[in-house]
């Protein structure tokens, strides 16, 4: 059975920095396509940072480009977020996604099978 459990994300100011982390169980980590998501109150969820386990391709949304990076730890079976320069609109519940095989690289919530619980955001202003 595929786990995926979240972990980070809390509330910071416009400006500073939060990380997510993400630890995978039941699943071929090794190659797989994985990626962050968010949803805002009222808004639909939206893919913003994925990329292929095994290598190759990573995809990030323009809204977070250049202020998001997506990691990965082989030998924990985890994917990492590391945000920076945080802005009130980054604010969302956050979560880890992963897709059944075979899979593509993709920002589309509907190509991605299994998902985390959500992690809060929170940035004030």
């Amino acid at each position: 059975q595929v786990r995926l459990v979240e972990s980070g994300g809390g509330s910071v100011q416009a400006g500073g920095s939060l990380r997510l982390s993400c630890a995978a169980s039941g699943y071929r980590f090794r190659s797989a396509c994985m990626g962050w998501f968010r949803q805002a109150p009222g808004k639909e969820r939206e893919g913003i940072a994925t990329f292929y386990t095994g290598g190759g391709s990573t995809v990030y949304a323009d809204s977070v480009k250049g202020r998001f990076t997506i990691s990965q730890d082989n030998g924990k079976s985890t994917i990492a977020l590391q945000m920076r320069s945080l802005a009130p609109e980054d604010t969302a519940r956050y979560y880890c996604a992963a897709s059944a095989q075979p899979c593509m690289v993709d920002l589309s919530p509907t190509r991605y099978n299994y998902w985390g619980q959500g992690n809060q955001v929170t940035v004030s202003s």
